[in-house]
Parts: structure tokens; sequence; C-alpha cells
């Protein structure tokens, strides 16, 4: 069994790699060659959980894989992580497991290479400004991940706590020095939209971040955050304009409170839904069907992502000679 940590991770899914893995996981799914179970969640106590997501994916991956993301909200003050995560993958003809790699880190990489397939899926080719809502854990991965997809001249990027923005700027100074984009602090929500080509919210908002009816013509709108069927970062307005699309329908549909809740109100249908990332890939629907449409994606993430991730990984490993190798 091949072992490998966070630093190989980063070493071997660079963000351009990781965006073609999604795009390919997302064609995969909606071509039907994957078996996708309901998630297992235990609640190990009061505070603590742990979630088994598994997922076959078929045709030339052929693989079965898991990941394992566990909840211990008091290892806080044991000094260790809150969230730790590992996903596993199967050798497709002995069955063993022939890989563990960092799930942490995985997750971070793929879900920001969610927003960045997305992107280069349905933006505009000529954009010029970005914003991202939210500087938290994921922020930095969703910023590479725009930038990887598209060439901004300015990123704007909006936090309710007006401190978290420079400091966040400030960490990712070296990023927009590599990719020449100028970032700036937004004061308010409206300013960062303004003009804005593309807008990515990665939140754990319970109320829209946004006005929608303020999304200028031709834009694109990748929600991330808020996958909860109580919270959401996306409102009506925004929904009403666009044409929409999810990574999962399944998923999303039992998840985001970014449709449950306009659903449950009776304001809004899961019809209106155009399809799937996978399905534009595959030529069964259109993509953005102008200049002056208005594209919105929503996900919340599901564990073929995952699995193609790791089979992408562990095939570049062993090509490099990468990880720690033990016996099963």
């Amino acid at each position: 069994m091949l072992l490998l940590d966070s630093e190989d991770v980063r070493r071997l899914f660079p963000m351009k790699e990781a965006i073609e893995s999604n795009k390919a996981a997302f064609l995969l799914h909606s071509q039907k060659q994957t078996e996708l179970p309901v998630r297992i969640s235990f609640k190990v106590d009061d505070d603590s959980t742990s979630q088994f997501m598994p997922a076959f994916v078929k045709d030339y991956v052929n693989r079965v894989g898991i990941k394992i993301v566990s909840t211990f909200p008091e290892n806080a003050r044991r000094g260790k992580p809150v969230v730790t995560a590992q996903v596993l993958l199967l050798d497709n003809e002995t069955g063993e497991v022939c890989a563990m790699m960092n799930g942490t880190e995985v997750t971070r990489i793929r879900t920001g290479a969610i927003s960045g397939a997305a992107t280069s899926i349905l933006a505009r080719p000529k954009v010029e400004v970005g914003s991202l809502f939210g500087t938290g854990g994921q922020a930095k991965s969703q910023l590479e991940a725009m930038l990887t997809a598209r060439n901004f001249a300015e990123v704007r990027v909006f936090d309710i706590v007006e401190e978290r923005i420079g400091r966040f700027i400030d960490s990712v100074a070296g990023m927009a020095e590599f990719f020449g984009v100028a970032l700036k602090a937004a004061a308010s929500p409206d300013e960062a939209i303004d003009e804005a080509d593309v807008v990515t919210t990665v939140t754990i908002s319970s109320t829209p971040v946004f006005d929608g009816s303020r999304v200028k013509a031709g834009a694109h709108v990748n929600g991330v955050g808020s996958y909860t069927p109580n919270a959401r970062e996306l409102d009506l307005a925004l929904l009403e304009r666009s044409r929409v699309f999810v990574d999962n329908r399944e998923a999303v549909f039992a998840e985001a409170g970014d449709f449950i809740i306009p659903v449950r109100e009776g304001r809004y249908s899961f019809d209106r839904v155009a399809g799937e990332l996978g399905e534009v890939l595959d030529g069964k629907i259109a993509g953005r069907e102008s200049e002056e449409q208005v594209t919105v994606m929503k996900t919340v993430g599901y564990a073929v992502l995952d699995v193609v991730a790791a089979w992408n990984i562990y095939n570049k490993a062993v090509e490099l000679g990468i990880g720690k190798q033990i016996e099963n």
C-alpha cells in the first residue's frame, strides 16, 4: 500500500490537473459510469461524527474508493486537527487497498477545482474582474482555481469580518504575483460584484451574500459554500435570471439550501435547473447560450470526484516514485 501525505498530494495534484480530473469525473458520472451510495454518518458522541463516502468509478478508471471524514471538536483542546480525512483507493484486480492519501488535501484541491472546471466550461473566454466571497480555509484554493481557469486583471475579495480580508490578501500575495493579478479588498458585497465577470462564493452563510439582481449581464457565478438544507449563499433573484447548472443533481437537490429553501417556499422548482456540468461536457445540453446570459453553478461535492482524483494522484505517484510503500 502506498502512503501519500499532504505534501505528496500537493506535489502530485496541481490545480490545472485537478480541474481536468474533475471534468473527467463529471463526464463519467453523467454517462452513468459510476455507482454512488448514500454517505454513511456515525454520531460518535454529542459533538463528534465520522462519515464514510464510497464510490465506484467504472470505464477506464475501474476503481472503488472511499473518503473517511471525521469531525471531532474536542481535538482543538488536544492540539489535534478538528477535521481529518483520508482517501483509500482499492486495487481493481485484488481488491486490496493500494493507496491511502491525505483526504483533507485532496478535498481542498478538488473542491477548488470544481469551481475552476465550471468557470472554464461556462464563463466567457475574456474576463477582467473576479470576485471572491469568503476568506476561510477553502478560499485560497478557490482563488487559485479562478486564476487557473481564466486570465483576470483584478480580483475583489469580500468577507463579513473586514480584518480577515487584509490577512487573506497578504497570505496569497505570492500567488497574485505569479498570476499577474491585482487583489483588492471590497468594502461591501455590491462593490465586490460590480462589473465582476466571475463570482465565487465560499462561505458558511445562512442567508444570501449578495444581491443577485446586481450581477452584470454575461457573468458566471460559482456557489461553493453553504452546503446544508437550511443555509444558502445565492438568492432567488440570481437563480431566476440565470441558466443554472449543478455538479450532481441528486446531491445538490438533497443538500443545498440555495434550492431547497425557495422550492419549499413555492418560489422555485428543481426542473428549472438546466442540468449537470457533465452533461454539458458530453454534448447532451448546451452550456452558455449567449454572451449576455448569466450562468450559475452550484456544488456540494461528491465521492466520485475524490476517487477519480485519487486514481490520478496514485498513478502519478507510482510513475514518479513518490510516497511510502508499506505491506498490507
